[in-house]
């Protein structure tokens, strides 16, 4: 078993995950939800499991997933309230490729998945890096690859949700 987060760590943590937070919302304009919120969600989705946690990073990874699931699952309500219309949920993958247009959250999710079908590792590392704001380092740490492995998956992972996103 591994030891509790020390309380001295969860307010850089959380720092930390109101700045991820923050970015996400700035990608998609139209979210309601205000990074506050969305990290009071996931922490209250990870309560009782801070006892459960190896590193900063690997709460980070799993924190950044919750708030993935928090943000998808706020995206599949409102388009089901809106059947037949309404605005899709809009991000950009910043950091992903050059100049990247916004696109549909849901479709974002659905390449993530795809990718997760062909490279489970490097959809690990695109939620690592997009989501968790983790470094090419602090990746590599946490899953035990050498910077140069994560590089290398990041590229493909990050050409092979483009090409998926622009189908």
């Amino acid at each position: 078993m591994t030891e509790p987060l020390p309380d001295d760590l969860l307010p850089l943590v959380y720092d930390h995950l109101r700045r991820l937070a923050g970015r996400l919302q700035r990608r998609d304009p139209n979210q309601t939800l205000r990074p506050t919120e969305l990290v009071h969600e996931a922490f209250l989705k990870l309560d009782g499991h801070l006892d459960r946690f190896e590193s900063r990073e690997h709460f980070l990874a799993v924190a950044a997933k919750a708030m993935r699931q928090i943000l998808i699952d706020r995206a599949r309500r409102n388009q089901a309230d809106k059947r037949g219309g309404g605005e899709l949920v809009r991000t950009t993958l910043a950091g992903v490729g050059a100049e990247d247009p916004p696109v549909d959250l849901m479709d974002l999710e659905g390449a993530l998945a795809a990718l997760e079908q062909v490279d489970p590792r490097g959809a690990h590392i695109v939620e690592l890096r997009f989501l968790g704001g983790l470094s090419v380092t602090e990746t590599a740490e946490l899953l035990g690859m050498s910077r140069s492995a994560v590089q290398a998956s990041w590229r493909l992972s990050r050409a092979f949700l483009l090409t998926r996103l622009q189908d």
